[in-house]
């Protein structure tokens, strides 16, 4: 979707480079983008005439099992972290798609399957190596720059490049997935019985759903097979002698369909969606907080599934809470840690003659399910639209602190290729 020519693409292999690459785009007035993973459909990192910052080739990680801790480089994939901290029964809660940027989920929040256990993935940043706009290099600690570590947690990539990340790392053995289907007809029956059971979850339990067409896998009936359905996923953390029937407690009100279970690893279960979002196709995406999963939202969300324009498309959504919420607000710069629910609506396609259909079919969502919202939006999801949104995002206090973080580090913006924190703090 977004055909832009780059001035110059400096493929980084050290913070030298990265150094070099911002000077040298300083002496010719050249604007800056960065590229980690590239997961973002956003497309933030390509823009025309800029410099491209390309952090892919950072993607050593070292592990120190004792002190679980790991050092990973900027332009390292979720699935080269869980690769190097697997063999010690150890992970770095993270994203749910193994081809995911660790540097651009992170700076961001960093939702996942760990999160209501051990908290969002920029909540594990104990330290960075960044690259400043001028081209210095520090290490930001919550000795040496606390006020920076602060707005690297949540805050985006506003102030630095990240090219090393110091991670907290927690034990994580053997999970537990369950999944099962439901015929449109059942929804709000279901979603009444998902809304009680979030009310009681376990912080080692994660429920996320979705509202898509079902494929045509052998498990799902063949009267559901290409129909508009609800999947509900169940994922335990803890003990695994525990997870066959902790997963099963989700189903036990409103029995799906049919219903797959199965114990798997850590990285098994990161990769479970990675075919689901190909590079390549075409996406828009919108996010929002919700209060309650009321059957008013049902009704919403229900009638938006039913309007998906092509079967790629689905509205997405998770109980929140738990860990995310347990750490104080003033502790980072992520906002909405006290939301309940996030409903992502995923706009998916190939045809590039169906673009607009798209767009306007994830914005309409977004605007049915606006009277159910707490307000703001997780920052990594939003796309496209993010200049002069950051104030609202992340309230007007976290925003002035913010700010205050950008105008010590990039005065003059140079890294504005994202969620766009001002040194001005124009709104």
């Amino acid at each position: 979707m977004h055909d832009r020519h780059p001035a110059h693409i400096a493929r980084c292999r050290s913070a030298a480079d990265v150094s070099e690459a911002l000077r040298y785009a300083a002496t010719r007035d050249l604007p800056v983008t960065v590229r980690g993973g590239g997961h973002n459909v956003g497309g933030s990192a390509v823009a025309d005439g800029a410099v491209m910052i390309d952090l892919s080739p950072l993607r050593t990680v070292t592990v120190d099992p004792e002190a679980q801790v790991a050092e990973a480089g900027g332009g390292c994939l979720l699935r080269d972290l869980d690769t190097a901290t697997a063999p010690y029964g150890l992970a770095c809660p993270s994203g749910v798609v193994s081809h995911t940027g660790l540097g651009g989920l992170a700076l961001g929040g960093g939702y996942g399957w760990l999160a209501r256990q051990w908290g969002l993935t920029c909540d594990h940043i104990l330290a960075a190596e960044v690259v400043l706009a001028d081209g210095s290099v520090i290490e930001v600690t919550e000795e040496s720059h606390p006020e920076l570590l602060w707005a690297l947690r949540g805050g985006g990539g506003n102030f630095g490049v990240v090219t090393r990340f110091t991670l907290r790392l927690r034990p994580v053995g053997p999970v537990r997935f369950s999944l099962g289907v439901y015929a449109l007809d059942e929804v709000p029956d279901a979603l009444a019985a998902y809304r009680k059971y979030t009310g009681r979850q376990p912080p080692e339990m994660h429920t996320v759903g979705g509202l898509k067409r079902a494929g045509h896998q052998e498990w799902i009936p063949p009267h559901l097979r290409g129909e508009p359905v609800l999947f509900l996923i169940a994922v335990w953390s803890g003990d695994p002698e525990e997870g066959q029937a902790r997963t099963a407690a989700l189903f036990e009100e409103v029995v799906p369909a049919a219903h797959v279970s199965h114990t798997m690893t850590y990285p098994a279960l990161q990769a479970l969606g990675d075919d689901s979002q190909p590079k390549g196709d075409r996406y828009f995406i919108k996010s929002s907080y919700l209060d309650d999963l009321s059957p008013s939202a049902v009704r919403r969300l229900v009638a938006a599934a039913l309007d998906e324009p092509t079967a790629l498309c689905s509205i997405d959504f998770e109980f929140l809470r738990g860990a995310i919420s347990d750490v104080p607000d003033e502790a980072s710069a992520f906002p909405g840690r006290d939301a309940p629910y996030q409903v992502t609506v995923v706009s998916h396609w190939t045809d590039p003659e169906r673009d607009s259909e798209h767009i306007v079919w994830a914005r309409e969502t977004a605007e049915r399910l606006r009277e159910f919202g707490t307000g703001g939006a997780y920052a990594n999801y939003v796309q496209g639209e993010g200049d002069g949104r950051a104030p609202d995002i992340y309230g007007r206090d976290r925003y002035a602190r913010l700010v205050a973080v950008k105008k010590k580090y990039d005065p003059d913006n140079v890294l504005r290729g994202n969620l766009n924190i001002r040194p001005e703090g124009a709104l």
